[in-house]
């Protein structure tokens, strides 16, 4: 009988992005992740083609595993305020609790080599950055709001305004404040409340009841 491999693809993955959370997409690479994980140089070849697979199979699990309770978080609740609250909050909880992979939202996809990527690996980032395009759009449409300036304002309040807030945490090297949870939600909320008064199907949640995420 065969001995099942002694590294599997997501011990040489949490290798290559403890690599990236340190040093950058720059310092991923194949004998680095071999070293790291005490695998043979074949083992990484044996499962990525590449250096370029590698980097394209971090990135993608990464906003994957990301995405995945994002989208929870904005299905879990009916009221659309309530639950683009529950989205950005999930940015700051998800960061927090996954502070390695969280590093990586400070690059792009083109930082990790999407030019070079196979058409698999372009289409699965594709399919996701269009299901967050449309996770948006129909939140805002369920606020009613209308022409690309409201548009605009729900895409900053559920996506832009939290990744800024984890992005100047991270880059400044600190941890993130007990309260960042709180203000992101505090922030959301007001770009909602802003929209105008014809796209306010309900009120935003106020600062006493907190809209929590499922990873908290």
């Amino acid at each position: 009988m065969a001995r099942p491999p002694r590294f599997d693809t997501h011990q040489l993955l949490d290798a290559a992005v403890r690599q990236a959370a340190a040093s950058g997409p720059a310092g991923v690479t194949m004998s680095a992740v071999a070293k790291e994980v005490g695998a043979p140089s074949g083992s990484v070849y044996h499962r990525f083609a590449g250096r370029t697979a590698l980097l394209a199979e971090m990135w993608l699990r990464t906003v994957e595993n990301f995405q995945e309770g994002y989208f929870k978080a904005l299905e879990a609740n009916p009221d659309p305020r309530r639950a683009g609250c529950a989205a950005a909050r999930h940015v700051v909880a998800w960061s927090r609790a996954h502070p390695q992979q969280a590093a990586l939202l400070l690059y792009g996809a083109q930082d990790f080599g999407r030019a070079d990527w196979s058409e698999e690996h372009r289409h699965r980032a594709d399919r996701g950055n269009q299901r967050v395009r449309n996770a948006a759009a129909s939140l805002a449409a369920a606020l009613g709001a209308k022409g690309p300036q409201a548009t605009e304002r729900v895409a900053l309040a559920l996506v832009d305004l939290p990744l800024s807030l984890v992005r100047r945490h991270l880059r400044a090297g600190t941890p993130l404040p007990a309260h960042a949870e709180d203000l992101a939600e505090e922030c959301t909320a007001a770009l909602l409340n802003s929209l105008p008064a014809d796209a306010a199907s309900s009120p935003a949640p106020d600062p006493g009841s907190r809209t929590r995420a499922p990873h908290q």
